[in-house]
């Protein structure tokens, strides 16, 4: 399959700001998806165009780590005869 995801876009704007967008929306998993007039100390979390606390987004980015449990090796749910 040649089905790629589209990578995430840093935009800057003519006022300085810089947005990271990924479809259409306001997105960063490495860090603020939007930084006012460069200014660091305003900048803003976004994942999949939904504002975040920065608390509440590296929690969030803590949980997306690892494989999910439908993707692990071993075999568990799987019925044997």
């Amino acid at each position: 399959m040649d089905d790629k995801f589209e990578k995430g876009r840093k935009v800057r704007t003519s006022d300085g700001s810089i947005r990271y967008v990924f479809d259409g929306k306001l997105h960063n998993w490495e860090g603020p998806a939007l930084i006012p007039e460069g200014n660091m100390r305003k900048r803003e979390y976004y994942l999949y165009g939904i504002k975040f606390s920065e608390i509440e987004w590296k929690e969030r980015c803590k949980q997306r780590e690892g494989l999910p449990w439908y993707k692990s090796g071993t075999a568990k749910g799987t019925a044997r005869f």
